[in-house]
């Protein structure tokens, strides 16, 4: 599985930068030569110290809300894959809907209930499924994954999640698709 982590590695970065700019303040301040600091500078190593904290908390945070995003995805791939229609009510909103534009250039609207429904409870699917990426801020999220459904086609599907009461949803996921190519599909 592939995640797109920029977000995460931002705050990494943020992380390191902190570090560096606490280390660079602490030798301004005499701190690395063993002169006696006064009180405004331990005030303000006290205060770097206390960013940096914050600057830890949030990588934290992020690494949980992506686990989060992530087993909601998860769910939504391997329930269609494996016939598990109560992982994708775990997944979906039960309001969402599913768009897509058809050959004719219109636009497609489906019900996820019926989406849903038409996954029948252990009839396993022809599915591989990866995640491609996943951004979030606070409590909404958009995320990328691709579907292939050997010697067919390849689905590109995105999804927005909100998350509320405690949880990830997918509130809504648009989708378009490619055929396999006839030779890649045969192997040749």
């Amino acid at each position: 599985m592939l995640q797109k982590v920029s977000r995460l590695s931002g705050n990494f970065s943020s992380f390191a930068l902190t570090g560096a700019m606490i280390m660079v303040q602490l030798t301004k301040m005499g701190f690395t030569t063993g002169r006696k600091m006064k009180f405004p500078k331990v005030l303000t190593l006290g205060l770097l110290l206390f960013t940096a904290q914050i600057a830890f908390s949030q990588t934290a945070d992020s690494k949980s809300e992506f686990a989060l995003i992530t087993a909601t995805l998860m769910d939504y791939i391997e329930g269609t894959a494996n016939g598990e229609p109560d992982r994708l009510k775990r997944a979906f909103h039960p309001d969402f809907n599913l768009y897509t534009v058809t050959d004719q250039d219109s636009l497609r609207i489906r019900s996820g209930e019926t989406y849903i429904a038409n996954i029948k409870l252990g009839e396993k699917a022809n599915r591989i499924g990866r995640i491609i990426s996943i951004d979030y801020e606070k409590d909404a999220a958009i995320a990328k994954a691709e579907i292939v459904i050997p010697n067919w086609r390849v689905f590109t599907d995105y999804f927005l999640l909100l998350k509320y009461e405690g949880s990830w949803e997918i509130v809504q996921k648009s989708y378009t698709w490619r055929e396999i190519p006839k030779a890649a599909a045969e192997g040749k």
